[in-house]
């Protein structure tokens, strides 16, 4: 249990000056972000915005993925979502690696063969993104009054470049 010990005393800290208990859930922004899961990247502030204005997804490579379409389509029917971005960034290991490479890497860490592992690499970022944006806006649940954005993070800068 000690493993955890520095996480829970930051957690009793952030607990005691927790001001959001009884929040609704909903997005008061009205944004959802669909991004990678780097730790370079803080969704929330990069935009101005506070914990409860948005509703955040994450994976590698931030791509609009089956669970990703899930959650926008509760996110706008449910939770006030009425802007999306799609937000990829900059110096992506899955944008910047092959499969095999990743394979390669994974393995020599676990010790074992990975190959049947699928990591969803990404060989043209704008091109994926252009396809992600595409995805999201051809969903039949997604009403064309939701405005959609394609972005790329620059993890250097902190700046968002709109693509689409």
């Amino acid at each position: 249990m000690a493993d955890f010990d520095d996480l829970l005393a930051a957690n009793r800290t952030y607990a005691d000056a927790f001001e959001i208990g009884g929040f609704d859930g909903i997005a008061h922004a009205g944004v959802a972000i669909v991004t990678c899961m780097d730790s370079r990247i803080d969704p929330l502030n990069m935009l101005g915005l506070r914990a409860g204005d948005a509703k955040i997804f994450r994976n590698p490579g931030g791509r609009v993925t089956d669970a990703a379409l899930e959650a926008l389509v509760l996110g706008v029917h449910l939770l006030n979502v009425n802007r999306i971005l799609v937000v990829p960034h900059t110096r992506c290991a899955m944008a910047s690696s092959t499969e095999q490479e990743l394979h390669e890497r994974v393995g020599q860490s676990a010790g074992q063969d990975v190959s049947w592992q699928r990591f969803n690499v990404v060989e043209d970022q704008l091109t994926a993104l252009e396809e992600d944006i595409h995805r999201v806006r051809a969903h039949p649940l997604i009403p064309e009054s939701v405005k959609i954005g394609g972005f790329v993070y620059d993890v250097d800068s902190g700046l968002l470049d709109q693509k689409f």
